[in-house]
């Protein structure tokens, strides 16, 4: 059937139960399609008397979605998605696609909603993680005493490496269980611990759901203990981090430079701070760049970006950021130029310098703009024979900047 109106395009979610779990609105919608998109499972669970036209999704989907749509121009389709299409599926991508007005959404009772009411938990009380589009090291951020969460899983392997990295981080004792077929016949719980996880057999259609339960807590607050960082000495001091990320002020969803990152630790808490803010850290050095690497994946935000290279060169086409770190770098003739040419209006910049030729340059910026100059020492309390006295370390410049 074809017909001459702008393509249709109805998402309709859809759980394991099938067809018979799906309302009155979901069904004609399905039965009055042209065209049917969606995995071979969920395709599988519409019965033959819906007669439109059924299109397995290719892979990789993402580059072939607009290319299938314009295919199908002018016909109605239905596309078939796992629970709510707008919670980490297919609803959301399709909406960015082609925009919510052409779009229609028709959600099912999502598996973490269902996962939820299986096991009792608020839902407002746990934490979420789709480890579909995240790597296991995402984990890292959400693991702290008592907390409860749900992760969405990327096949059957991924309960026994959620186990695995919780007994890596001191949380062998902490809860695991794994909630099949959510919602369908199949329904099965499989429960363990972390360090005594049995491995079992499972389907790849699951959640796990992990109760941490006590272990070692990691803060959320900016200004993570030094140790916590692995590194060759090039890392922004605790206190100073505190206050430089004070002034940096993320917000959600906004992209940091972090330029001259050493070993990671602004682009890392930055990326701390929400699960939307993004980080591009900026390393010459390969092996510190593989540090940064290293210490994101341990500290949950793996998705910090390194660019391998040296300022200003390395950062031609980078993504616009809200916020510029210039950590090193800052004698370098065009490192300030290039960053605040890359800032847009309100963008803030914040540079730290702990030499005397790093202070003059910052020094010369402020007299020129404007902004703030702040400098900051730090003593820390040390054992000098059987008493206690104050070791003062390097003091730090700050000088900040809101671009008009």
């Amino acid at each position: 059937m074809t017909s001459d109106h702008p393509a249709t395009l109805t998402v309709v979610g859809i759980g394991a139960d099938g067809w018979a779990g799906l309302g009155g609105t979901s069904v004609s919608a399905l039965m009055s399609a042209d065209v049917l998109f969606g995995s071979p499972r969920q395709l599988d669970l519409v019965p033959a008397e819906v007669t439109a036209d059924r299109v397995t999704w290719p892979s990789p989907l993402l580059p072939a979605l607009p290319g299938l749509l314009e295919a199908h121009h002018g016909r109605r389709i239905a596309v078939l998605a796992s629970g709510d299409p707008m919670f980490h599926g297919i609803g959301a991508t399709l909406v960015r696609l082609a925009g919510a007005g052409r779009v229609r959404v028709l959600p099912h009772p999502s598996s973490v909603s269902l996962a939820a009411a299986a096991l009792g938990w608020p839902l407002a009380d746990v934490d979420v993680l789709s480890l579909v589009t995240a790597p296991v090291e995402a984990l890292h951020r959400l693991v702290n005493p008592g907390r409860r969460i749900l992760v969405l899983s990327a096949g059957a392997e991924t309960p026994a490496r959620v186990a695995g990295l919780l007994r890596d981080r001191g949380y062998g004792t902490a809860t695991v269980e794994v909630l099949e077929h959510l919602g369908g016949p199949g329904f099965r719980r499989v429960a363990g611990t972390a360090g005594g996880w049995p491995d079992p057999d499972v389907d790849p259609l699951n959640v796990v759901a992990v109760d941490c339960g006590p272990g070692p807590a990691t803060s959320l607050v900016p200004g993570l203990p030094d140790a916590t960082y692995d590194g060759d000495g090039q890392l922004t001091k605790r206190e100073v981090r505190a206050v430089t990320l004070a002034v940096l002020g993320p917000v959600p969803g906004e992209l940091l430079w972090d330029v001259g990152a050493g070993s990671g630790s602004i682009g890392i808490e930055w990326m701390r701070a929400h699960r939307t803010c993004r980080a591009v850290a900026i390393e010459s050095h390969p092996g510190r760049a593989a540090t940064v690497r290293a210490n994101a994946a341990a500290l949950g935000v793996p998705g910090l970006r390194v660019v391998e290279g040296r300022a200003p060169d390395a950062l031609a086409g980078l993504p616009t950021p809200a916020a510029v770190f210039i950590g090193g770098g800052v004698t370098r003739d065009g490192v300030v130029d290039a960053c605040l040419a890359a800032l847009p209006a309100g963008g803030r910049l914040v540079a730290n310098a702990v030499t005397v030729e790093s202070e003059a340059v910052l020094a010369g910026w402020y007299a020129k703009l404007g902004g703030e100059l702040t400098r900051v020492a730090v003593q820390r309390g040390s054992p000098v024979g059987g008493f206690t006295g104050w070791r003062a370390m390097m003091p730090v410049t700050i000088w900040s900047l809101v671009t008009g």
